[in-house]
């Protein structure tokens, strides 16, 4: 899962960052509007963790442009200012949640997982594919009520695969779910292989189907 915080007190940002990454979420960071939308442009992100007062302008600007160019992104507004105006303005310009400054960290992970669950899983907290069970909170996956024990970016990877399922996934868009910003620079994509094989053998091992198709030329898709 991708955030994009745009938060220009450069403390809070590092704080948010490196507690979310603990969560396993990739995580980019914005410090004001232009660099924001700049980086929207180029990643499609799970979840954006928004600031109102920016060096450049005001949160309110983006939620804007998500919302004249159709985008689905989960948003949360955090802010010093905890007036009534802004909440509403916000939530009638498609913020999904407002917070106010100072908060928990563990309150803001709470509220993205609800959000992306809400809005990608249908609130669920476990997806269920046949003989295949993720649980979401818990970040572990059963497949025939057996254990998997996947790494990290073999968790990322499954989630992303069956979130897209019977859909064809570019090794680009692979790239950057796993791995993050930067991903466009690799010479070659041969982690992703490397990853993929490693998550195929533990679901046939553990009596899964063969769900993931390489189609050539193109990438993979989470056939079901």
């Amino acid at each position: 899962m991708r955030i994009l915080i745009i938060e220009d007190e450069k403390e809070l940002s590092k704080s948010i960052v490196n507690y979310l990454k603990r969560e396993n979420y990739l995580c980019d960071i914005a410090d004001n509007v232009k660099t924001g939308m700049d980086k929207m442009e180029v990643f499609d992100y799970d979840c954006i963790v928004l600031d109102i007062s920016l060096p450049d302008g005001n949160g309110f600007q983006i939620l804007k442009e998500l919302k004249a160019n159709g985008r689905a992104e989960g948003v949360i507004i955090i802010s010093a200012k905890d007036s009534l105006d802004d909440r509403i303005t916000g939530l009638n310009l498609g913020a999904d949640d407002y917070l106010p400054k100072p908060f928990h960290l563990s309150e803001l992970n709470a509220r993205i997982a609800a959000i992306i669950r809400r809005k990608k899983f249908h609130g669920n907290k476990t997806l269920v594919v046949n003989e295949i069970t993720i649980d979401l909170p818990g970040k572990t996956v059963t497949a025939n009520n057996r254990p998997l024990e996947l790494t990290r970016k073999e968790f990322d990877l499954l989630l992303f695969l069956v979130s897209n399922k019977n859909r064809v996934i570019s090794k680009n868009a692979i790239a950057e779910n796993i791995s993050g910003e930067g991903s466009e620079f690799y010479d070659n994509f041969d982690f992703i292989y490397s990853h993929m094989k490693n998550l195929k053998r533990k679901l046939t091992n553990a009596g899964c189907e063969d769900y993931i198709k390489s189609v050539y030329g193109m990438g993979y898709k989470f056939t079901v």
